[in-house]
């Protein structure tokens, strides 16, 4: 097996995975892998299988630590439970925040590593699925596709530092969904600015799960196709039908693969809907906390998604 290092970036530890075929000189992709809430990077690396699907593939796997220690100079990088503060405003925004550090912590792999400039991708779980989706608004000229299991849409919850009455707090929006996500989709494209681009995505959600409702896995693709639809010169409301609808059954679950097309006829967005599956990384191994071993091996199916698009 390769190296899996401790390392620190801007007040944050992250883990990083290197495969044992990694040479100096020839470049390899890098996925961000964002854990969710009460996990840490060995154990969502042990849950995910992600680092012996590196070691198979041949590419580097970051895995950034949300702090759970308190900081009084700055409330909105802590989080006890070592959520991703995806709800809060702060971290919606290219310069400063979360999304600004894990860029960072990128740019140091890249100053000891070959990073293959197209092939950098973003991945999380639950609050760690959201903050994926914030990066590749914030940062879409970095990141070349984003996977979201059991996440959240960009701005789903918009909160201030200071409470602000008038926002969906994130508990609502993880129960409920989001009030608009079509009004997302318009934020996203907005917050791209100058970096607009269309970004690939792929969502799994189980149908079963208590935590993050569903249909916040349909919002997600709901955001993301106005967001594309916007940076392809649409106009009004995105229409968001699949091109494709597959049903099966893998490792004991049944599912349903949707694919939606961009403006070019091109696959550019899939959500997998996971039947009887909870708040868990489907496939995945029982070493590590919130997975199901039955199911789709998302991780496998991910990374062959993000990919065929670079």
């Amino acid at each position: 097996m390769g190296s899996f290092s401790v390392n620190t970036y801007g007040g944050y530890k992250y883990k990083l995975y290197v495969p044992s075929q990694y040479k100096v000189g020839n470049d390899v992709p890098l996925l961000v892998m964002l854990h969710g809430c009460k996990q840490n990077p060995v154990d969502f690396a042990e849950g995910t299988k992600m680092n012996q699907l590196a070691e198979q593939e041949n590419f580097i796997v970051l895995y950034p630590e949300m702090n759970r220690l308190f900081n009084p100079f700055n409330p909105a990088q802590y989080n006890l439970d070592g959520c991703w503060n995806w709800f809060l405003d702060y971290n919606h925004h290219r310069l400063g925040g979360q999304p600004q550090v894990i860029k960072g912590m990128i740019d140091d792999v890249k100053k000891n590593y070959n990073i293959t400039p197209n092939m950098v991708y973003a991945a999380g779980l639950s609050a760690g699925g959201a903050m994926a989706s914030i990066l590749g608004v914030t940062y879409p000229d970095v990141f070349n596709g984003i996977g979201i299991c059991s996440g959240l849409p960009y701005e789903a919850a918009d909160v201030f530092i200071l409470a602000d009455p008038t926002a969906q707090t994130a508990k609502e929006v993880m129960i409920q969904g989001t009030a608009d996500p079509y009004m997302c989709g318009v934020k996203a494209f907005n917050e791209m600015g100058r970096f607009k681009r269309k970004m690939p995505v792929i969502v799994f959600h189980g149908t079963s799960d208590t935590t993050v409702h569903p249909i916040n896995g349909q919002h997600v693709i709901i955001q993301w196709t106005q967001t594309n639809f916007l940076v392809e010169g649409g106009q009004g409301k995105a229409d968001v039908t699949p091109a494709l609808q597959q049903t099966g059954i893998m490792n004991g679950r049944s599912y349903t693969q949707h694919i939606y097309n961009g403006k070019d006829e091109i696959s550019l967005m899939e959500l997998w809907m996971i039947d009887r599956m909870g708040h868990t990384w489907s496939g995945g191994s029982s070493n590590g906390s919130y997975t199901d071993p039955l199911g789709p091996d998302a991780s496998s199916i991910l990374w062959g998604f993000l990919t065929k698009h670079h």
